[in-house]
């Protein structure tokens, strides 16, 4: 009686482990079908105002990039023209998410003022970019906004004060946009945007 008691436990054990076993190849083989992470390229830069264009955004972002790149080849640059083309891109960059990753992966931070962004950063990840699902695997089935139609409605400068210093000629942008999808009509569509100086960059510092 007591070797038959003994026997049943052991196959018991046997049927536990390989259980384990199977479940665990099961799981490895799960993750060895995962599409790996791929590093995201830069196929294009603007160097003297440290601009960097990736491979994975979408072909209307590159076409505001190449348009920038002409507007700063310029000898003077127009700096109208440059606010005007930062604020585009800060808009479609910002408001489109159905290009970004996860909710750390923020659109439009390069435009950024330096010493304001990791407040910008915290603020996105609690609002706007909060409900993002990751899509690192490429899996996401969740509908998200992608920004069209942007225009400039106003540009002006104006003093702007930030810490110790002011920006005599600061600029105020006002722009508008659309959304690809009706679904996302109740979405924001105007902002102003106020850019400083630092040296012959433009940086964003409010949005409101």
């Amino acid at each position: 009686m007591k070797l038959k008691k003994k026997v049943k436990r052991i196959l018991i054990a046997i049927v536990v482990v390989a259980i384990i076993a199977l479940a665990g190849l099961y799981l490895y083989k799960s993750q060895q079908k995962k599409a790996p992470v791929k590093e995201i390229k830069v196929i294009n830069q603007i160097e003297k105002y440290g601009y960097a264009l990736k491979e994975n955004k979408p072909s209307t972002y590159k076409s505001l990039f190449t348009d920038l790149e002409k507007i700063l080849n310029e000898d003077p640059v127009d700096e109208e023209k440059y606010a005007s083309k930062i604020a585009e891109m800060f808009v479609y960059d910002f408001y489109s998410l159905a290009d970004k990753d996860a909710k750390t992966d923020i659109g439009g931070v390069e435009f950024v003022y330096p010493s304001i962004l990791d407040n910008f950063l915290q603020n996105a990840q609690n609002t706007y970019y909060k409900y993002i699902e990751s899509n690192i695997y490429n899996e996401r089935k969740q509908s998200l906004p992608v920004v069209s139609n942007i225009e400039v409605t106003g540009i002006e400068k104006a003093p702007f004060a930030y810490g110790d210093k002011t920006d005599e000629n600061a600029y105020k942008v006002a722009v508008t946009w659309s959304y690809t999808d009706d679904q996302f009509s109740s979405y924001q569509k105007a902002a102003t945007l106020i850019f400083i100086h630092e040296n012959e960059k433009l940086y964003l510092v409010e949005l409101q």
